[in-house]
């Protein structure tokens, strides 16, 4: 019975990955062979097919790169704002429309999903027409009477950055919000029940039934969007294209300079690339032990 079982536990091996054969192959040659690839050119210099080993001197170099500690200063700002902002704002939202009573429900969900859908260059185009000294946002301000002259929203450091914050917020809220409003629509209505009728106030309700029913949601949303903070490039490049005076560049957006822009290191290029990646495992593991995660 042994003998004759191996063949089709074979057999059935063989169709099973038939099925992902052909997707391993994909990650393998388009993500993991890239990945390597990157981490090897991290530890040369030179340009083109002139290059050459250098050891850890594009490490080294990292310690000592003005340009490299400003994107990431820039980077760390729009992660320390904009990433608990955004998670409070999707939890509120998510809140709201997950209120049984309410009208419309479907419409308000798709308006505040839309903008995670458009188009990463389009809209932030647009943004740069909508804050600029003459844009719709100063006109509106200065009709109401809020400030007494435009703010240069694009030209000034500090308003600068707070444009980009706004615009990251506005695409990446309603992403959020969907995961958020998933895991309030899969938590028991009974408890809330059982919690009302012990006398729990609505804000009670939410800080004791809905937060830690939504933790892993929340852990999950908080490193996926602390990745992308990281990985910010779209926005800086089409609204301020780093400026004024590096005010905004991102971690990214150097790496692209590095790459394209300046005299080409694609060594000390991957190596900022790769600088992203301890970040992002470092915030992760933080993270992870932030929230009591044991797999953390």
């Amino acid at each position: 019975m042994k003998g004759s079982g191996s063949p089709m536990r074979l057999k059935a091996a063989a169709v099973g990955w038939s099925f992902v054969i052909l997707a391993v192959l994909m990650i393998v040659v388009f993500y993991f062979y890239p990945m390597i690839q990157a981490l090897m050119l991290s530890f040369q210099t030179g340009t083109g097919a002139n290059l050459s080993f250098n050891g850890i001197d594009n490490y080294k170099r990292l310690f000592t790169d003005s340009m490299f500690r400003t994107a990431v200063k820039n980077t760390f700002i729009y992660l320390i704002v904009q990433v608990p902002m955004m998670v409070l704002l999707a939890l509120f939202l998510s809140t709201l429309l997950n209120d049984r009573t309410l009208k419309w429900k479907g419409f308000f969900r798709t308006a505040i999903f839309l903008p995670c859908i458009t188009s990463l260059v389009a809209y932030s185009v647009i943004f740069k027409y909508l804050f600029a000294g003459d844009g719709l946002v100063n006109s509106l301000l200065l009709n109401l009477h809020l400030v007494s002259e435009p703010i240069q929203w694009i030209t000034h450091p500090f308003w600068a950055k707070i444009t980009i914050i706004i615009a990251i917020t506005w695409r990446w809220t309603g992403y959020n919000m969907i995961f958020y409003l998933s895991g309030m629509q899969n938590i028991d209505p009974a408890i809330y029940e059982a919690a009302k009728i012990d006398g729990a106030s609505s804000s009670r309700q939410f800080f004791g039934i809905t937060i830690p029913m939504l933790k892993p949601i929340i852990l999950f949303t908080s490193i996926t969007s602390t990745i992308g903070t990281l990985q910010l490039f779209d926005e800086v490049m089409n609204i301020t294209k780093g400026g004024p005076g590096n005010a905004t560049a991102s971690i990214s957006q150097y790496i692209y300079d590095l790459s394209f822009k300046y005299s080409s290191d694609f060594g000390y290029a991957a190596t900022v690339s790769y600088s992203i990646v301890i970040m992002i495992v470092v915030l992760s593991i933080i993270q992870f032990k932030v929230a009591g995660d044991r797999n953390g």
